[in-house]
């Protein structure tokens, strides 16, 4: 997940350095007033998610497989233990000694 998130931190990076470029060189219009900063980084952001969408599918689907795996594990952990106090519980109930 972590190599996944820090590519597409630099597609974002490397999106921004080219908005930049061209807003500062004339060629992007600028932003309202004050807002040119504000301005580059949202046209950054707009431009770089379909280009992380289609250049980081492979990368996506394998940290959604680990999640899963990890997910599952859990889920199996819980009803492991769900087990355990069941039988636990059965066994004292079978004794008579919960009230």
């Amino acid at each position: 997940m972590l190599r996944y998130t820090l590519m597409r931190l630099g597609i974002f990076a490397g999106c921004l350095v080219v908005v930049w470029g061209l807003v500062y060189s004339g060629l992007a219009p600028r932003g309202l007033g004050d807002s040119n900063g504000l301005w580059v980084v949202l046209l950054a952001l707009l431009i770089s998610a379909p280009i992380s969408f289609v250049v980081l599918r492979k990368e996506r689907d394998r940290a959604s497989e680990r999640i899963v795996q990890r997910v599952d594990r859990v889920k199996a952990n819980l009803e492991a233990n769900r087990k355990q106090e069941d039988d636990v519980d059965d066994a004292a109930r079978a004794q008579g000694t919960v009230s």
